[in-house]
């Protein structure tokens, strides 16, 4: 009973990190899933030459799954300067193998919640020293951004640029479904999304995008490309998703590919 307790706790641990990564994982996190795939192939090669039973595999993808929890949880712990001792990682693991932990269920339980709750307040306080910078970052570059030749600032603040300048029908209202390529990146250049990347453009109504999005495309006819600084409180704001930190400053290159009316788009 007590072995199938300890299974189940270390089960358990595993899904909910699996869900926790889910959640915090969006569309545009192409690297890591890729990274992930290529090993699980690379992995799956080499089992093919050495596991051939069922038992085999399903104990491989036992063991594989526990690691993989540790791997991960570790990288977390180390991007906040967590330390841990590898010795009584390893000590634990194999006392958990044989049923001889050194504490009650009970106890790894307790021990396993404090770790979480430092890894939470690491968490919080790595996004509210992140929220801190993007704002005073942000401000700056909206600045510097704003005077220079070509930029104009609407009343909302928002920033576009006109790359290409086209000559088709405007978007009439927040109600209007467009089709658009776009690439967004960081104030630092990283991307965290396109459309190009994934090689499809979107369509999506305009009242259902951030704040930004919905008055910058409304400015942009068919066939145009503009750049668009957008400040973080008419993008994410305080939410984080993916790369995107809390209040940060976007850039967005969008290209509006098409206009449709929403009686044809629902069709």
């Amino acid at each position: 009973m007590k072995k199938a307790t300890l299974a189940l706790a270390v089960l358990s641990a595993l899904v909910l990190t699996a869900c926790q990564k889910q959640e915090t994982t969006d569309k545009t996190a192409t690297t890591e899933t890729s990274t992930a795939t290529e090993v699980i192939a690379a992995e799956m090669d080499a089992k093919e030459s050495v596991y051939n039973t069922e038992k085999e595999n399903h104990s491989y993808a036992l063991g594989a799954s526990m690691g993989l929890f540790a791997q991960n949880r570790l990288a977390q712990q180390k991007d906040l300067g967590i330390e841990y001792d590898e010795a009584a990682l390893m000590a634990g693991f194999k006392d958990g193998l044989a049923d001889t932990a050194k504490y009650t269920v009970i106890e790894l339980q307790e021990f396993s919640g404090a770790a979480d709750a430092v890894l939470k307040a690491k968490q919080e306080e790595k996004a509210i020293n992140a929220s801190v910078i993007n704002i005073s970052e942000g401000l700056a570059y909206l600045t510097e951004n704003a005077e220079k030749e070509g930029v104009t600032t609407t009343a909302s603040g928002l920033q576009y640029e006109v790359i290409t300048q086209g000559d088709g029908e405007s978007p009439a209202s927040p109600k209007t479904t467009v089709k658009v390529h776009y690439k967004g990146t960081l104030l630092d250049g990283t991307e965290f999304d396109s459309s190009y990347s994934r090689g499809e453009p979107a369509t999506f109504p305009l009242d259902r995008v951030i704040v930004g999005w919905t008055e910058g495309v409304q400015l942009m006819q068919v066939g145009s490309k503009y750049r668009f600084t957008i400040p973080s409180e008419m993008a994410y704001g305080e939410r984080a998703t993916g790369k995107i930190t809390p209040n940060s400053t976007l850039i967005f290159e969008v290209e509006l590919l098409e206009v449709i009316e929403p009686e044809a788009a629902t069709n």
